[in-house]
């Protein structure tokens, strides 16, 4: 997320201190650098605000008063020979879809997609009967990488294949501009996991996601 808000995505970076994060309309996500000192937690305090839930690396030791809100181990994924291609069936996605959008990610529940996510990246959608029935799309980018994310299929169309046709077509454009695509997804999930392996892609690495609450008082609590 640092390197993503220090980067290509630098135009949507809000700073305060030592803290960066994304707009809370395009994205749920804090990035602090790793030579952050002891101040960084009064930083995040005042860019949240009091009682504000704000991710956080898991393995964080939080200062008193502040809540560990939930935690989740998750993967990491980088393309290691994924058969990208473009699809003929999908269709880029644009503002104007970003009701459709919400609502299959309300159904779908594949992780955070605000209303202005679309401004990350590119997404490639699947319609049927002119209703949205799958999609995916690009989302974090570090430089020389772009995640892939968004990756949902309506309950009623699953088992047709459609999420596999849209991550190898949102892969086609990350490499078409000379980048790498990733993944991340909870470790629990190993359908997923499954099946972006056998795509082509790899763990490359285990991580934890995590959230806190600031304190209500954050002025005391961080002192």
């Amino acid at each position: 997320m640092w390197t993503s808000l220090t980067g290509p995505h630098a135009r949507f970076a809000e700073r305060h201190g030592q803290v960066l994060r994304y707009p809370e309309d395009v994205a749920p996500f804090l990035a602090i650098p790793d030579d952050a000192d002891e101040r960084v937690w009064q930083d995040i305090a005042e860019l949240a605000g009091p009682g504000a839930v704000v991710p956080v690396d898991g393995a964080a030791l939080l200062p008193p008063g502040w809540e560990r809100v939930g935690k989740l181990a998750g993967v990491q994924l980088v393309d290691a020979g994924v058969s990208a291609a473009v699809d003929p069936e999908a269709i880029r996605l644009g503002p104007a879809d970003v009701p459709e959008m919400l609502e299959l990610v309300d159904r779908t529940q594949p992780g955070p997609f605000r209303s202005r996510t679309i401004e990350l990246g590119t997404y490639l959608g699947i319609r049927r009967d002119g209703a949205l029935v799958a999609m995916a799309g690009e989302r974090l980018h570090p430089p020389g990488w772009t995640e892939i994310s968004a990756v949902c299929t309506d309950p009623a169309y699953r088992g047709q294949g459609l999420a596999t046709r849209l991550v190898r077509g949102v892969a086609a454009g990350i490499r078409a501009r000379s980048e790498t695509p990733l993944l991340h997804t909870v470790a629990t999930n190993t359908p997923a996991i499954r099946l972006y392996q056998s795509l082509g892609f790899v763990l490359r690495r285990r991580t934890e996601f995590a959230t806190v609450r600031v304190p209500p008082d954050h002025g005391s609590a961080v002192a």
